[in-house]
């Protein structure tokens, strides 16, 4: 199984960037599919998240500025981020979560997005 993310970089306040995560070795359609981001000295949280339902559950904080969506032809799900924040730096992860089997949870390696001016 491999979750490969891109799409983070550096980015001025009020700016754009849309994260993409490949995932490969997974029955795609089987699985949520989630971005969780995690700041230094803090814990890693939830993002927003998709069911192979596209029924999406999201933080409060992203709320009207981060979208979530999934392509399940080309196994990738993407966060569109927009009027990002300085707040909103921190490494993002992908994260795959199977619906048949809680054991089969998947992380990919992260992808680092810094919104500074």
């Amino acid at each position: 199984v491999q979750l490969v993310e891109s799409g983070g970089g550096l980015v001025q306040p009020g700016g754009s960037l849309r994260l993409s995560c490949a995932a490969s070795g997974v029955m795609f359609r089987l699985y949520t599919m989630g971005w969780y981001r995690q700041a230094p000295g803090k814990q890693r949280e939830l993002v927003a998240k998709i069911t192979n339902a596209d029924s999406i559950n999201d933080a409060d904080f992203v709320k009207g500025r981060f979208t979530i969506s999934r392509d399940n032809d080309k196994n990738t799900v993407y966060l569109q981020m927009n009027s990002l924040k300085p707040e909103d730096t921190a490494v993002y992860y992908c994260n795959a979560q199977s619906i048949v089997a809680v054991s089969r949870n998947y992380w990919g390696q992260g992808t680092q997005v810094t919104v500074s001016s």
